[in-house]
């Protein structure tokens, strides 16, 4: 039995850590964006993406190092072109999520967290992993 769990986990090994630092990034990302609402009034747009803007940045840096190391188990010696490479990758979804907070939460006016949490993050995050294994951390 511990043979084929064994199997599995090696199988999904990177798909399981991935959601596992995904999940640390997300909370990570969810508090900034907390902490960005005390100061915000996120039902005025432009507050909306700055605050969505700032939690998105420290996710990046928060996520970049647990990818590199942990998911992707990266070794280019290139460090600050793979991040480069990582936050630009970032861009697109940041861009994603942008759009999607403001149709939901502006125009469709939904629950900030319901959108943030059930729509956006699930979105966000399967583009994130797409992009880091087909683009960022490929094996050479």
């Amino acid at each position: 039995m511990t043979n084929r769990i064994k199997k599995l986990y090696d199988k999904y090994r990177e798909i399981l850590i991935y959601l596992i630092v995904g999940v640390i990034t997300t909370i990570i990302s969810w508090g900034a964006a907390y902490l960005g609402k005390l100061v915000l009034n996120t039902d005025i747009s432009w507050q909306n993406t700055l605050n969505n803007t700032f939690s998105w940045l420290v996710g990046v840096l928060a996520a970049y190092p647990m990818n590199r190391r942990w998911v992707f188990k990266s070794t280019n010696d290139k460090i600050i072109k793979e991040f480069l490479g990582f936050a630009a990758s970032r861009v697109s979804t940041l861009i994603m999520d942008v759009v999607i907070m403001w149709l939901t939460v502006n125009v469709i006016h939904m629950n900030y967290w319901i959108a943030k949490i059930f729509i956006s993050s699930v979105i966000v995050t399967i583009a994130n992993y797409v992009f880091s294994k087909l683009l960022i951390f490929k094996k050479h």
